[in-house]
């Protein structure tokens, strides 16, 4: 039996572990800066302070922690960086997969889709790459959100051009 949507159905898949990466990454960085809600430590000010009187999953996660990564004192904005590295990702990528399907699903051609494709998985790393590696602007997000923006613009005209033909 063959694959309704494979094309897509591999793309879905890639911007899935690319979505477990950057969520990692966010896990990790609040591990090290031990920021567990918002995104910098003026944020949690006015939060209790776990440690205080910590609960038995925290007295692990504690533990757990001071064991195995190596923690920051300081706020240095990457936090910060890779929190709008992953909601930036889960704002723009669903659509975009979704014009990955439908297109497939309306049987355009077959390298419209993987052009799509892999232009989207190449924005969507330079974007997460050039965000979290940098404050401002900075080749890696201009890639990003341009390709991003470039199969917004094409997946939505080849939608409408394909469904004008179904009419």
């Amino acid at each position: 039996m063959s694959a309704l949507i494979p094309i897509s159905t591999f793309f879905i898949g890639c911007h899935g572990l690319l979505a477990l990466g950057l969520s990692y990454q966010v896990v990790m960085e609040r591990t090290r800066t031990r920021i567990w809600h918002g995104a910098t430590t003026t944020e949690v000010a006015s939060q209790p302070d776990y440690l205080k009187n910590p609960n038995a999953w925290a007295a692990f996660v504690e533990k757990l922690t001071q064991q195995t990564v190596v923690t920051k004192q300081a706020d240095d904005g990457v936090l910060q960086r890779k929190i709008r590295a992953y909601g930036n990702f889960t704002e723009y990528v669903p659509i975009a997969l979704l014009f990955l399907v439908a297109l497939e699903l309306m049987q355009a051609a077959t390298g419209l889709i993987w052009m799509l494709g892999v232009m989207l998985i190449v924005a969507r790393i330079a974007h997460a790459w050039g965000l979290i590696q940098t404050y401002g602007p900075s080749p890696g997000r201009a890639i990003g959100f341009f390709g991003t923006w470039l199969v917004y613009i094409i997946g939505s005209v080849a939608c409408l051009y394909y469904s004008v033909q179904q009419f």
